[in-house]
């Protein structure tokens, strides 16, 4: 694949998410801003890591990313396009080219679908091939994330958390996504099967030119994975730069802070 920068699939432009909730004073609506003035993009074949801590607003902007929630204001661009002017079509080929993985697999997985029933869903919701065929789709992407063709007659119980955060990320590449945005994807694992995961979806985005939002408030785990990272505090894009910029010298005393708390989780 080509290492060339390319045009963002996804961008983001002055992004703001506001919330009102009762609280304050004689349950006056307080204004909460999740997002608060937001530039990001990413493009294909290159990971770019947000890192913060619990209520900085990383997951609100994850949702952004991928159309669960609507800014309340700034513009959101797909292909160069405003997310807006989108008709059902066009709506149709975003939900296909970007795919999600969430932070436990075990809450992520419908308990009642066999794991070849939950990778050929979205297959069948997008009315893709015939039912050979997506049978064979799904046993190939059992293979592309390590996984014996006995493993698609399972229930997500009975197999383990490693293994089911691997069928996550099939289920995420189903329909041959342009960009996968992963939100807390190893925080619900042991420690030893961390970093198989984070390796698994470091060589995925390298194999398929995959783009990646990899999320996370362990900035070690980030900086594992990627490129280009963004530091978020209260709402807002603190510090963004290559990976080794920000990690050795860091412009920010947030992330200074964060560099000093974070304990070193994965030996690589």
């Amino acid at each position: 694949m080509s290492n060339t920068v390319q045009s963002p699939v996804i961008e983001l432009k002055d992004i703001h998410v506001h919330h009102k909730i009762r609280g304050g004073k004689l349950f006056s609506p307080r204004l909460v801003k999740a997002v608060n003035g937001v530039d990001f993009a990413v493009s294909r074949g290159e990971t770019v890591g947000i890192v913060g801590e619990s209520g900085c607003g990383k997951s609100t902007l994850a949702s952004v990313l991928v159309g669960l929630q609507e800014p309340t204001s700034g513009t959101v661009l797909f292909q160069g396009e405003p997310v807006g002017r989108r008709n059902a079509a066009a709506r149709k080929s975003f939900g296909r080219s970007v795919g999600v993985v969430f932070q436990d697999p075990a809450t992520a997985l419908n308990p009642r679908m066999s794991i070849m029933d939950t990778l050929t869903d979205p297959l069948r919701v997008h009315g893709i091939g015939t039912a050979a065929s997506r049978r064979a789709k799904a046993l190939a992407l059992l293979s592309v994330v390590g996984l014996p063709p006995s493993a698609a007659s399972a229930l997500p119980s009975q197999v383990s958390g490693g293994q089911r955060q691997r069928v996550a990320i099939a289920r995420s590449l189903a329909l041959e996504p342009e960009v996968i945005v992963a939100d807390e994807p190893t925080s619900a694992l042991d420690v030893s099967v961390r970093a198989q995961v984070l390796n698994l979806l470091t060589d995925l985005k390298a194999q398929l030119n995959l783009g990646m939002v990899f999320i996370s408030h362990d900035i070690q785990t980030v900086r594992y994975v990627s490129d280009r990272i963004c530091v978020m505090n209260a709402g807002q894009i603190v510090e963004e730069g290559d990976a080794a910029q920000v990690f050795d010298t860091p412009s920010n005393d947030y992330t200074r802070t964060l560099l000093g708390a974070a304990p070193a989780l994965l030996e690589h």
